[in-house]
């Protein structure tokens, strides 16, 4: 989880890999409208995000049983409530970090993807930071990050 630019798809597929899990692009699952709305540079409010993030959490409660990767920024606590809300597995939240100057280079070089970097700052003014979650500095490349991941979700007994 984490604000446009982090890199939640790269990492989330990388440890999607590692892991053995499917991976699940919660992009894929937003609305024609809210990705164009986003692609015309308007941030999604909380009654754009509650049909997307419905469909998020059936994703996770078909995936349950064995579990699965969601790339999704999540960004207020009540977000990560609906995701969470009918599981019985408690999720494992990983945040992905940086700073501001670094996420807007990192958005500058994308392409092919409807969010603009113009809706970063929107972004970072309603995420709030998990106080339950892994957090990962986005300042190393990707593998080193998912490494990381990997090794402190293995040698913690509760993630498993």
């Amino acid at each position: 989880m984490g604000v446009t630019g982090c890199g939640k798809s790269t990492i989330g597929k990388l440890l999607a890999q590692k892991f053995s899990l499917p991976f699940i692009e919660a992009d894929e699952f937003h609305s024609k409208e809210n990705v164009a709305k986003m692609s015309s540079g308007i941030p999604l409010n909380d009654e754009d995000r509650y049909p997307w993030l419905q469909s998020l959490s059936e994703q996770l409660q078909s995936h349950e049983k064995t579990g699965a990767i969601l790339a999704c920024s999540a960004l207020k606590e009540r977000y990560r409530e609906i995701l969470q809300k009918d599981l019985n597995e408690k999720i494992v939240w990983i945040y992905l970090d940086g700073s501001e100057t670094t996420l807007q280079k990192r958005i500058e070089r994308r392409t092919g993807h409807f969010m603009p970097g113009t809706l970063l700052k929107s972004q970072l003014e309603v995420l709030e930071k998990p106080v339950d979650a892994y957090l990962f500095s986005i300042e190393n490349d990707p593998e080193t990050i998912s490494n990381e991941i990997v090794n402190t979700i293995k040698n913690n007994p509760a993630n498993h």
